[in-house]
């Protein structure tokens, strides 16, 4: 990204002319206009007779520098490229941290937690740094706030954005708790130590942080600076931790969206149309309203909702509606015709180069639903002028927004809370459901408690979208030095979340062009040393919902590269690891690929039909390889080992990292191997997971070895929610081409071997 570009964007973002939901300026707890244009991040307490508030507000550096605080660099906060930090930029340090009288650290997160471990994660930082008991340390994820108006969960940001804000905020806390334990002893702050949530000094006295909270939050003069730990002196983050609800998940204890918000909301189910995208002409609810439990039958825009005193009671009511409908924009075709279009409207690779030899191949991968374990819901209380909205949204205040315009209301009046989530994938970026609820609980007068079933969003929900991957790699001996990669692909929505006004503002001020064009740019990742370089996105809207799927493109086209780098590997006569060691241009992406060659003995002798397969990659500041191995000699190919080796500059859960390394493999080995969608005259074909094959537990790696590479010195955090993703697509694939002996190009395999 151009650094003036960036700039304008900064003060487009960030400079006078934000304004509060009112359309007044920002202002903070004490009423001071915050004017960041010149200014930057820094903590601010808020007195309190029992509690210690520390917050975030805009402050001159100078203010900083007399109260001992570092105030964080740019860098801190995000690469140069990446959208979705840049856009929380000027809001890094809206976060509130109390230490409450009972000795529990309270802190609200501005970001879903939804499987991935974030408020783990997020909990481990604060006790490393504030010296708190862990266990005794709360991380939930906060409603929506109007002071964070691009609230985000996505792209790998969380950790990576608020690695600084969340250690200033908690060490500002722990200063001040130092200087009210001196001040109350009169010793030397010095002497003053802090450890699991009690305050000691070295005469032997000691206070819990409850005890110490109220003359915390009165501190005027700190007497040691609020500095954050060095890495070498964490003893937290980098171990690993067990998820904090991960045992209330497995019992059925977890709260979810329907668990008990409103007491008094009646279920509902929405009648849809059979096409994609069709609309309602009318509907005939006589049959239905004569039903046993029948509260309210309502038209909304998406379709007919109704409403019973229970969900089996609904689903039947809804079976007996009546509906009329046009045909949707995707009527009479399917998947077939859009692949050929997609076809036609791919640009040619060009013609080979003179010099030395070519490779090309063109890979297809299909729609692709994110089917979450917890199907979308939402709880509605609409009433005039005002709305309560309970639904797990990535972005919370887009959402509200988008449910006012709907419902006729001022953003303002939108309360919009956010519960834990049973997964995403991207799909939570869009609140169909919240709309949904919302029209229904206006027009029928009450609170409804509104659910998608998974045949609702699996045929009506977004998708992945179709894509075609063309790759050509031309060299002579053994200098590749031409690497082309042209993706086309069905339109993904740009509306992701992020406002008409912020999509404006950045698609004005990126050189790339827009949302679209920046996302596929960040999701071009090539750590290889090859000549010139190219990649080009080519799209075509064909009036089916998409989403970005763990990821915008790159699980499409690095998955595609990693393919390919082993064809070509072979095609040049190298050894695919070899090939890989000695091109790439990512220290830490060597190191991962020669870990799991360690870790996998690489290149041992194996029976027929069983083969390694390897593939690496690189995003987010961080880098991954998986090596694993497979058996084809089966009714079904079964992958029998896997490895992994990651590196995200600073580990915060080493646990909770092999978690997610090791899910995105299942994930991996499912949409390679096994699901997808498909479209027959307009509509989807597949309704739930009896037909959307996602892995079992059969097939699921019999060993999985994953190794994560300690922090390195100096480092930051990168992410690692989508990262691993790619490589483990590849590293599949690979194994069943060098087991098999085929080129696969169509996915899932299983469906075209």
């Amino acid at each position: 990204m151009h650094i003036r570009k960036t700039k304008a964007l900064i003060q487009k973002l960030s400079g006078k002319n934000v304004v509060d939901e009112d359309g007044s300026s920002p202002r903070d707890e004490g009423g001071v206009i915050q004017d960041t244009s010149r200014r930057r991040f820094l903590q601010f307490t808020l007195a309190g007779s029992t509690s210690l508030v520390v917050g975030g507000a805009f402050l001159e550096p100078q203010s900083a520098e007399a109260a001992g605080i570092a105030i964080p660099e740019l860098s801190n906060f995000f690469d140069a490229g990446d959208i979705a930090i840049l856009m929380e930029l000027p809001f890094a340090h809206s976060l509130v941290l109390e230490v409450r009288p009972d000795g529990r650290v309270y802190f609200e997160l501005p970001r879903l937690e939804m499987g991935q471990g974030i408020t783990t994660a997020i909990a481990m930082i604060i006790a490393e740094e504030l010296g708190a008991d862990y266990e005794k340390t709360d991380v939930v994820s906060s409603d929506r706030r109007s002071d964070r108006p691009f609230m985000l969960t996505g792209n790998s940001t969380t950790v990576r954005s608020l690695w600084g804000p969340v250690r200033q905020v908690a060490s500002q806390a722990r200063a001040r708790l130092i200087t009210a334990a001196a001040l109350r002893w009169g010793v030397s702050p010095g002497s003053v130590s802090i450890s699991g949530s009690r305050v000691f000094d070295s005469e032997g006295r000691e206070a819990s942080f409850g005890e110490l909270s109220s003359e915390a939050a009165n501190v005027t003069n700190l007497l040691v600076p609020a500095t954050p730990k060095k890495l070498s002196e964490h003893e937290i983050v980098g171990t690993g931790r067990g998820r904090r609800n991960g045992r209330d998940i497995v019992t059925g204890r977890q709260a979810y969206t329907l668990d008990g918000h409103h007491p008094d909301a009646l279920p509902a189910v929405v009648a849809r149309s059979p096409d994609i995208l069709g609309e309602l002409v009318d509907f005939d609810d006589s049959v239905a309203r004569g039903m046993s439990g029948v509260v309210d039958i309502v038209p909304i825009t998406n379709g007919v909702a109704v409403i019973e005193r229970t969900f089996h009671e609904a689903f039947l009511a809804r079976d007996a509606l009546e509906t009329q409908w046009t045909p949707g924009p995707v009527a009479g075709r399917s998947d077939s015709d859009l692949r050929e279009e997609l076809d036609d409207a791919s640009p040619d690779l060009g013609a080979d180069y003179w010099l030395g030899r070519s490779h090309t191949a063109v890979f297809e991968f299909p729609y692709l639903s994110h089917a979450p374990m917890e199907v979308l819901a939402a709880v509605a209380d609409v009433r005039p002028g005002q709305a309560e909205i309970w639904y797990a949204s990535q972005v919370p205040n887009y959402l509200a927004g988008e449910i006012a315009r709907k419902i006729g209301i001022p953003r303002k009046q939108v309360t919009l809370h956010v519960p834990f989530a049973g997964g995403s994938f991207g799909r939570r970026a869009f609140g169909e459901a919240a709309i949904d609820a919302a029209e229904a609980s206006k027009a029928a007068g009450r609170p409804v408690k509104l659910m998608w079933s998974r045949n609702d969003d699996m045929r009506h929900g977004r998708f992945r979208p179709m894509a075609r991957c063309a790759v050509k790699a031309s060299w002579w001996g053994n200098w590749t030095y031409s690497f082309k990669h042209k993706i086309t692909a069905a339109a993904t929505n740009t509306e992701s979340g992020m406002g008409d006004r912020l999509t404006s503002a950045v698609a004005k001020a990126l050189p790339t062009g827009g949302l679209l064009q920046a996302g596929f740019q960040t999701s071009v990742s090539l750590p290889y040393r090859f000549g010139a370089t190219k990649f080009q996105l080519t799209q075509r809207d064909f009036g089916v919902p998409t989403a970005a799927w763990r990821s915008v493109f790159s699980g499409m086209i690095n998955t595609s590269n990693e393919i390919f780098i082993d064809e070509i590997a072979r095609e040049q006569g190298w050894d695919e690891m070899e090939f890989r060691r000695r091109h790439l241009d990512s220290d830490s992406a060597r190191r991962c690929l020669e870990r799991v060659a360690e870790m996998g003995d690489w290149g041992r002798s194996m029976p027929a039909g069983h083969a390694q397969g390897v593939a690496v990659h690189m995003e987010y500041r961080s880098a991954c390889a998986y090596l694993v191995e497979i058996d084809t000699t089966g009714d079904e190919p079964r992958l029998t080992r896997s490895y992994c080796a990651v590196d995200v500059g600073v580990p915060i859960n080493t646990k909770g990292l092999s978690a997610q390394m090791e899910g995105m493999l299942i994930d991996a080995w499912s949409v390679m191997f096994l699901a997808g969608n498909h479209i027959d005259d307009g509509r989807v074909r597949e309704g739930s997971y009896g037909d959307f094959l996602w892995a079992r537990m059969n097939q699921a790696p019999i060993t999985t070895e994953v190794h994560v590479f300690p922090a390195s010195p100096n480092a930051k955090p990168g992410g690692a929610g989508e990262l691993g993703f790619p490589a483990a697509c590849a590293a599949c694939v690979n194994a069943w081409a060098r087991a098999t002996g085929t080129v696969p190009r169509r996915f899932p395999i299983g469906e075209f071997a």
